[in-house]
């Protein structure tokens, strides 16, 4: 938050920071950040500076006077600002939150608390413009009092998928976790600011 005003990220500024933050004020090497944001997959360092570019415009920082992102150069980054630990109580639990994101192929959709509708219909929550998805498609459920999100399919043509299996119950989603639509394949992102000034990912409880 700058003030009353939300000030968003996208989901791998979001990690980078995160590992940032947690390692504070340790310098991180490019090479540890890669394998966090980027596992199983290689990427230029060039994908790294944009990401730190969009994290020093969001805190409103610079990279020649830097107050919350330095930069050892050839090593890799540190967080430098000042962070107060926030504990639990009444004002945390009021503020508890989930954030979640569709990340499509060509772009990244923040779901909101509650209902969200995924389908054709460009008056969705979440519009996939392909003709394997239904208008009214299927529908995910971000429900922040309990740590949870849902998925519901709404009688698809060409179905739901999670994880490779048709979804023809609710079932629960847990960050990083793939879904197909029809044919069209997207991402789930998702964290949850329930313990205070810790953010974690949701994660699929253990059976």
């Amino acid at each position: 938050m700058r003030g009353a005003s939300e000030v968003h990220l996208s989901p791998k500024a979001f990690d980078l920071l995160w590992s940032l933050i947690e390692y504070r004020p340790r310098v991180v090497e490019k090479t540890e950040l890669h394998t966090r944001i980027w596992p199983d997959t290689y990427v230029v360092d060039a994908n790294l500076n944009v990401l730190i570019g969009e994290i020093r415009r969001a805190l409103g920082d610079s990279s020649r006077q830097p107050r919350y992102i330095r930069t050892v150069h050839g090593v890799g980054y540190a967080f430098c600002g000042n962070v107060d630990s926030v504990k639990d109580g009444p004002v945390v639990a009021a503020a508890r939150q989930t954030a979640c994101w569709v990340v499509a192929k060509d772009r990244t959709v923040r779901l909101v608390e509650g209902e969200n509708i995924v389908g054709r219909d460009p008056e969705c929550s979440v519009w996939l413009d392909s003709d394997s998805v239904s208008r009214r498609h299927a529908r995910i459920v971000v429900d922040s009092a309990d740590r949870r999100l849902l998925l519901d399919d709404l009688g698809s043509k060409n179905g739901t998928r999670l994880r490779g299996v048709r979804v023809r119950e609710r079932v629960e989603l847990s960050d990083g976790d793939e879904l197909v639509f029809g044919a069209v394949r997207v991402k789930l992102r998702s964290w949850t600011s329930a313990t205070g000034a810790e953010t974690k990912r949701i994660t699929r409880p253990k059976r």
